[in-house]
């Protein structure tokens, strides 16, 4: 009698396009499950009763209700454990995703106004990422971000306070509540950062306007503009950006869940696109967003009609934008062109 039972396996899945992920800020990756892990390895007392009434409490009206959860559910980091289990449940997310290489964000005021010191914040995510090439297949990098609607003078502390560490470090970056906080408030500490030889990135025209990219080039000096979505507001700013082909980190699923757009399908990505801008695709706070950064690939091929050509420019620009070497860029570029 014949087999009922095939000898083939069916073929499995495609994997997802690689791609490199530069907008992520590791504490956005704090998914409800490790909230709960965390809280109770360090004797938390938790304002919701389960994880589901946690997720309940991911309803944004803008960016700032989002921040005040994001850093209430942040005292539940205290040790180095607690930050290499962040870092470490992110890259095994990120590698399901199809990244390839990440730079991580990270909020150390937001850590040392709580009174865990800065070398708790750093060796904890070092540990995750050091393992990261070998573990995950990704390569990655640290980027310190400042806390905008904190003063100045507290991110020149935070710098000094992290000196000894920038061997670490391969960026500074500036992000949170965004209006009423123009980069040009930071051109101090960015000054600094630029003398000890760090790149330099920044959130600009999410839900600020589109002087404020203006004054991340030009005052900040920056490499990058995180978000950037409003410079489709300024022909002269969009000129410039593509000139000089200055990289945006954009985050679709994060800037409808802010209601920075109010509608995936009314999203610039396109246009942005078609002007020549050096787009790139990123999950942001994915935790909280619902989507890490293939996530976003397919909300954006879904919602917006982008083709597999479109996708593929979008992972290239992703690596091009990247702080790689030419080498290991041109690597990860044979790999788009190959999937």
């Amino acid at each position: 009698m014949p087999s009922l039972t095939s000898t083939t396996s069916p073929s499995a899945p495609k994997p997802p396009l690689p791609k490199a992920e530069l907008h992520l800020h590791i504490e956005g990756t704090l998914e409800p499950g490790l909230v709960f892990a965390l809280a109770e390895r360090n004797g938390i007392s938790l304002p919701y009763a389960t994880e589901d009434a946690l997720r309940r409490a991911y309803s944004f009206t803008d960016l700032q209700s989002f921040l005040d959860l994001y850093y209430a559910l942040m005292d539940v980091l205290r040790t180095e454990d607690d930050f290499a289990d962040l870092a470490n449940a992110y890259l095994a997310r990120a590698r399901e995703q199809g990244v390839r290489h990440a730079e991580i964000f990270f909020d150390p005021q937001a850590h040392t106004a709580r009174g865990v010191p800065m070398g708790t914040v750093i060796r904890g995510l070092a540990r995750a990422l050091d393992g990261a090439q070998e573990t995950y297949g990704i390569s990655t990098r640290l980027i310190m971000c400042f806390l905008r609607d904190e003063s100045a003078a507290s991110a020149l502390e935070t710098f000094e306070a992290a000196r000894p560490y920038l061997d670490r470090i391969t960026a500074v970056g500036l992000d949170s509540a965004e209006v009423g906080h123009p980069p040009s408030k930071f051109a101090e500490v960015y000054a600094l950062a630029r003398e000890a030889g760090l790149k330099c990135v920044a959130h600009a025209g999410e839900e600020g306007p589109a002087a404020y990219v203006w004054e991340a080039l030009d005052v900040l000096g920056v490499d990058r503009i995180d978000h950037g979505v409003r410079c489709m507001d300024d022909e002269r700013l969009v000129a410039r950006l593509v000139a000089d082909q200055v990289p945006l980190t954009v985050c679709p699923l994060s800037n409808v869940r802010l209601r920075v757009i109010d509608d995936l399908a009314d999203h610039p990505l396109p246009a942005m696109l078609d002007a020549g801008l050096l787009i790139t695709v990123n999950s942001d706070d994915p935790a909280y967003f619902g989507g890490y950064a293939d996530d976003n690939f397919t909300a954006v091929r879904e919602a917006l009609g982008l083709d597999e050509e479109a996708l593929r420019r979008l992972a290239r620009n992703s690596f091009r934008a990247a702080f790689l070497d030419e080498e290991t860029r041109a690597t990860y570029v044979k790999e788009v062109d190959a999937y």
